[in-house]
């Protein structure tokens, strides 16, 4: 998402400086968006899910907030903070205002261990009644309790536990990179969506770092359970690509019905909870299965204005322009150099020897490509910032070029003091060029540091072809399955797709050119069976969808 991610001050005494933004909460509210964030010292306000302003509250924890919960019931937006303590509910008609009040001034403990950390707030209107869920532990199991709207939203029953993790049985629920790691997995992230008289009780898993974390679901046929796993999960998973990991959100619908997942993706350069949110689209199937499309999800997507049925008919087709392109730039410090601005690797990146004006890194395309959007990505390289003031703001200027000799500009926002770190810019016209200038205007940090420089289009190539030999095989274990093809000449990479079902293919795991052609997938269910199947995809477009294997 891009937004204005807020310095984090927990680590101001270690002297390690980096924003962060985690845990998104997006409230649809008097047909307007409320999104809230983990340690942000307020929250965010959107006509339509793509301009945010930031809003400061007239009221705000000491502490801040850690994922907070929030709901709109009919006039009315509640705000409530994760706490193992004692802590009020806030409440306000007027959100964009930023003014506050108390609904619940001091909402009463309980014990220790289970007070109510990530905490979710759910209205049954059919039922006229108020439950909270919350949890974020690797011991403990997610809770949940009936409120009493009579009292202030206290607790009206006695907390009773909702589901715990079972690794054993889940293979994505196993902690680590691509679940390798033998550490007790953390559940966390409640969140409760009502759905043709079905709960979809919520939760992330196996833990905020690496690539694997994800949302899953369970369901049941009352609020508070009993509620089986759903078969079909993750619900939400992103472990390849530019960023990865989709886990901890809440499940939303926009102003024209379609259902969005939002989640955290993991950055970790500076310190292992530095993060980024996203959100992807998905919905539900004709099986009342959940289910939301992280294929392509950190590439280009268009903005629906209207329901839309397919949610990957949101996916523009502009692919990525710039993986592994030659890089020049003014100058670079230490060994951060210009290359890693082109690996889709957000913990790599490039430095300049100064913050100044001026200082350019230069990309080239190879050959004349359709250029139709850029990312710039910047990160944090010995900041010395833990909050962001009127001097925390973000400029540059953007060229274009054929020859790498005449320059014409394409993008600058020079005169705007706007605060965009991950900056997502589409040009009003689409350009031909070889090559792409960044310069430097302004950065507020004492080094010029950027992660990647992202440019999407289309080369006029033709279309990859469909990989060969593709062949998914179900491990001893079989929370794991190995699958493995045939290289396709000229792709940028590959994305393995699998489901419960041929026509189900709901997860995808994307695996650059240059890696191995193989790949474990380590995020099976015991006792289900999967089809997989594969295809490639170039500065072009994709190939068909290989013949699709299983069940296996």
């Amino acid at each position: 998402m891009d937004i204005g991610y807020r310095y984090n001050w927990e680590q101001i005494n270690k002297k390690i400086s980096y924003r962060s933004g985690a845990d998104p909460v997006i409230i649809t509210h008097k047909n307007e968006y409320f999104l809230f964030v983990t340690i942000s010292g307020g929250y965010w306000h959107s006509p339509d899910l793509i301009n945010w302003k930031y809003i400061v509250p007239s009221r705000w924890p000491m502490e801040d907030m850690c994922a907070p919960a929030a709901i709109s019931v009919r006039d009315t937006l509640y705000l409530f903070q994760s706490t193992f303590e004692q802590r009020p509910i806030f409440y306000t008609t007027t959100p964009e205002t930023g003014k506050l009040s108390f609904f619940n001034r001091w909402l009463p403990a309980l014990p220790k261990d289970v007070g109510p950390w990530d905490p979710a707030l759910f209205y049954d209107e059919d039922l006229d009644k108020w439950y909270m869920y919350w949890g974020s532990s690797n011991t403990y199991p997610l809770y949940g309790a009936e409120l009493d709207k009579s009292k202030n939203l206290v607790y009206k029953s006695d907390y009773k536990a909702m589901l715990k993790l079972h690794p054993n049985l889940h293979g994505w629920e196993r902690f680590g990179q691509d679940h390798r790691d033998t550490i007790k997995p953390y559940m966390e992230g409640a969140w409760m969506t009502k759905y043709k008289n079905k709960y979809y009780l919520q939760y992330g898993a196996p833990g905020t770092e690496y690539n694997v974390y994800a949302n899953g679901a369970y369901i049941g046929n009352d609020p508070l359970g009993p509620f089986t796993y759903a078969n079909y999960n993750p619900i939400s998973y992103k472990p390849g690509g530019f960023v990865t990991g989709a886990g901890h959100g809440n499940t939303f619908q926009d102003n024209y019905g379609n259902w969005w997942n939002t989640g955290t993706p993991w950055v970790a350069v500076n310190w292992n909870f530095e993060r980024r949110m996203a959100m992807f689209p998905g919905g539900f199937n004709e099986d009342d299965e959940m289910h939301f499309n992280t294929r392509f999800g950190d590439f280009p997507h268009y903005m629906p204005k209207q329901s839309v049925k397919h949610d990957e008919s949101l996916f523009t087709g502009w692919m990525l322009l710039s993986y592994k392109k030659k890089c020049i730039a003014s100058s670079i410090k230490e060994d951060k150099h210009a290359d890693l601005v082109n690996d889709e690797n957000p913990r790599t990146f490039w430095v300049a020897e100064s913050n100044k004006a001026g200082e350019w890194l230069q990309m080239d395309l190879g050959a004349a490509k359709n250029i139709k959007a850029f990312q710039v990505n910047y990160t944090d390289y010995k900041s010395d910032l833990y909050d962001n003031d009127e001097s925390v703001y973000l400029q540059f200027k953007m060229y274009a070029s054929a020859d790498g000799k005449n320059w014409n500009e394409i993008f600058s926002n020079a005169n705007k003091k706007e605060d965009r770190p991950n900056a997502y810019i589409e040009l009003e016209k689409a350009v031909d060029a070889r090559y792409l200038k960044f310069e430097n205007i302004y950065v507020p940090t004492p080094n010029l540091a950027i992660s990647d420089i992202r440019v999407f289009g289309n080369s006029g190539d033709a279309f990859p072809k469909t990989p060969g030999k593709f062949k998914a095989t179900r491990m001893a274990d079989q929370r794991n399955a190995t699958t493995s093809w045939e290289p396709v000449k000229g792709v940028t990479g590959y994305n393995i797709r699998w489901g419960i079902g041929a026509d189900k293919l709901y997860q995808t795991y994307q695996v650059w050119a240059d890696q191995p052609t193989s790949l474990e997938i380590r995020a099976l269910t015991l006792g289900q069976k999967y089809y997989f199947a594969i295809e490639s995809f170039n500065e072009e477009g994709v190939s068909t969808l290989s013949k699709v294997m299983g069940p296996i």
